[in-house]
């Protein structure tokens, strides 16, 4: 049996939003398993919660770069949030950004290529033994259209093009430049707040779906509900789920009165053309990765020989 700490009672409420005894109740339940536990408190009506929210927790900053018809995002970590405000690790990100626009988002690729007489690698050590701190190039994506516009959105910026959140939307249409790159704007800041798992319902991880429709009949069969009507409110509520986590069909930011599938639509008399949207990919700094928490007192009074 896994021993049920505080901090996991605390966790799976955050995530939850229900109550600390259903919580403790959950993961015993589950014998201390996070994501059962969370499924298990939807079955019982205990919670809302419609995916799993990953933990941000490691540092350093998401650069985005857009030109045209192309865009890339990057994510380069680092042990504490003061690098973030250093001019050396900021201009590395940069030039990171411009590297991985250039050569492409593979990320030995991108580690691999020059700036000069350097490598990207090399330049990613001498940062690390100038400022003092570990740092890695953790991941990179790119989209790319035959025509239209890569947009970008970049939340929580320090410079430009650099931040704790970063968005590239692409657009394919033979519409005004302008006009797109306006709307592919609005499209990122979107994605950011609402964190769309898929562009639509066919994109989802097959896994997710079949988690959730599992969820949903688990909770109504507790109900008593016979079988066949069971059938009928998963059909129901995965045409909900969907409008939670597909962006076409999510309710737009900007207007919730309007689908952004609706909203994409509308813009094309204003575009001069029709619109698609081609892809779009959210780098949120640390997410998925858990970072070990210190207690800093301690460390000070290990480190002047106190206890």
């Amino acid at each position: 049996m896994a021993t049920i700490t505080a901090a996991m009672v605390k966790d799976l409420r955050e995530s939850t939003g229900a109550g600390m005894m259903d919580c403790k109740a959950a993961l015993t339940e589950t014998n201390g398993d996070m994501e059962a536990a969370q499924d298990w408190l939807r079955k019982k009506g205990l919670s809302k919660a419609a995916k799993k929210s990953g933990r941000v927790a490691a540092e350093g900053l998401i650069g985005a770069l857009t030109k045209g018809t192309k865009g890339v995002v990057v994510e380069v970590n680092s042990e504490t949030d003061f690098v973030a405000r250093n001019g050396q690790f900021q201009g590395l990100v940069k030039m990171i950004a411009q590297v991985a626009f250039d050569v492409g988002a593979d990320v030995e690729k991108v580690k691999a290529a020059k700036v000069g007489d350097v490598t990207i690698e090399a330049a990613i050590n001498d940062a690390i033994a100038t400022i003092g701190e570990n740092m890695t190039l953790r991941r990179a994506a790119s989209l790319e259209v035959s025509q239209g516009v890569v947009s970008s959105y970049v939340h929580g910026a320090v410079i430009d093009g650099a931040g704790k959140m970063g968005v590239i939307v692409a657009l394919e249409s033979p519409g005004k430049a302008d006009e797109l790159a306006a709307l592919g704007r609005q499209l990122a800041m979107h994605v950011a707040a609402a964190n769309p798992l898929a562009l639509e319902p066919a994109g989802l991880d097959p896994a997710i779906v079949k988690r959730e429709k599992d969820v949903l009949a688990d909770k109504y069969r507790q109900q008593g509900k016979p079988e066949n009507v069971i059938e009928k409110i998963v059909e129901s509520g995965l045409k909900t789920y969907y409008k939670e986590v597909c962006l076409l069909e999510q309710a737009f930011i900007h207007d919730t009165g309007k689908s952004v599938a609706q909203a994409v639509k509308e813009a094309e008399g204003k575009v001069g053309g029709p619109v698609k949207i081609a892809g779009f990919v959210r780098y949120a700094l640390g997410e998925g990765i858990e970072k070990q928490e210190s207690d800093f007192a301690a460390e000070v009074a290990a480190a002047s020989g106190k206890k």
